[in-house]
Parts: C-alpha cells; sequence; structure tokens
C-alpha cells in the first residue's frame, strides 16, 4: 500500500510540474527525462568508453522502441521537457543514422502539426546532413581544428541566406550562435 501511495504521489507531482497543459503521457515524460540525465551525465564526466558505448545503446534501442509503438513524443505526449528529451536522445544515436533519418521525418511532421519545436528540427536536419557527408542547411553542426579554431563540420548551404533560415526556425544568427560556442572552450 505504501508503494502505491508513493507511485501516486510521484505521479501527482509529475503532472502538476508540467502545468495546465500535463502531457498525456506523464511516465513516458519521465523516463525520456531519466534517459537524457543519464546521456548528458556520461558525456560530461571522464567515463570509459565501454560505459558510453552502453548508455547509447540502450538509449538508442529504447528510442527506436518508443518510435516503433507511440510515433515522435511531441509536446501534448510528453510535454515540452520531454519532447526536448527525445529530440536530444535521437540526436545523439549518432550510431544509428537510420534511426535519426526516421526520426527526423517524424520530427517534421510533428513541426508541421505544431507538435515539437522547430529549432530541435533544425539541429536534427544539421546532424543527419552531415553525417551524410551533405552541406548543412542551418549551420548547427560545428567542430574545433587542430589549432583550437571552431569550423563547420560540412560546408553550409547558401551561406549566405543561413541566417534567415536560422529566424525561421528561431535559432539566433549564426554569428551570435558562434560566440557561445567560442566562449565554452
Amino acid at each position: 500500500m505504501r508503494m502505491l501511495v508513493t507511485a501516486l504521489l510521484a505521479a501527482l507531482l509529475l503532472v502538476a510540474a508540467c502545468g495546465d497543459d500535463a502531457p498525456d503521457d506523464p511516465r513516458l515524460r519521465a523516463e525520456l527525462l531519466e534517459m537524457l540525465k543519464q546521456d548528458q551525465e556520461i558525456r560530461t564526466l571522464d567515463a570509459a568508453q565501454a560505459d558510453w558505448d552502453r548508455v547509447e545503446k540502450a538509449n538508442t534501442d529504447r528510442m527506436r522502441q518508443i518510435l516503433d509503438t507511440r510515433g515522435w513524443p511531441g509536446h501534448a505526449m510528453v510535454g515540452e521537457d520531454g519532447a526536448h528529451a527525445a529530440w536530444a536522445l535521437i540526436q545523439h544515436a549518432d550510431l544509428d543514422l537510420d534511426l535519426q533519418r526516421r526520426g527526423l521525418a517524424m520530427m517534421r511532421q510533428a513541426v508541421d502539426d505544431g507538435d515539437a519545436d522547430p529549432g530541435d528540427l533544425a539541429y536534427l536536419t544539421d546532424r543527419v546532413l552531415v553525417a551524410e557527408g551533405k552541406p548543412q542547411v542551418y549551420g548547427t553542426q560545428w567542430e574545433t581544428t587542430a589549432d583550437g579554431q571552431w569550423k563547420p563540420r560540412t560546408p553550409i548551404e547558401n551561406e549566405a541566406q543561413v541566417d534567415g533560415r536560422r529566424e525561421a526556425a528561431g535559432l539566433k544568427p549564426l554569428q551570435d550562435y558562434l560566440k557561445e560556442l567560442k566562449s565554452m572552450g
């Protein structure tokens, strides 16, 4: 009985934390947020490659299951933070480009339906294009050179127009983004 009361209290707190627009599936939201927490912890720690691989594989496998059974976990289903977590987990599934492509197609539809963030879609679009060796559209994927300079991982398509595309996706201008990257190290 005590476990049931604890579980009900946790569920009520989770729904309350989501405000008036509580997600349809607060348990999936909580699971996605926990998966993202583990993803971020492993990326910020000096973790062994085996630990990194274990977390990434588990998250990738679970995201595949979620897409198979539920479709894209958008704002209505898991709240804005849960949808952002789903995006980040797909974004970080670099060892499974097919899953990233599938997530991209599903997320594109969710954005069209107003159920996902266009900025997140921009990042995933570029991530997939870079993995395919194609020019990026929004200029979101950068890396450092041996001498510590930042450069796009692949060229930016029609770079003169990139800020218009970034603005349409709700992203800051490219120069501001680059300043932010440089300030992080």
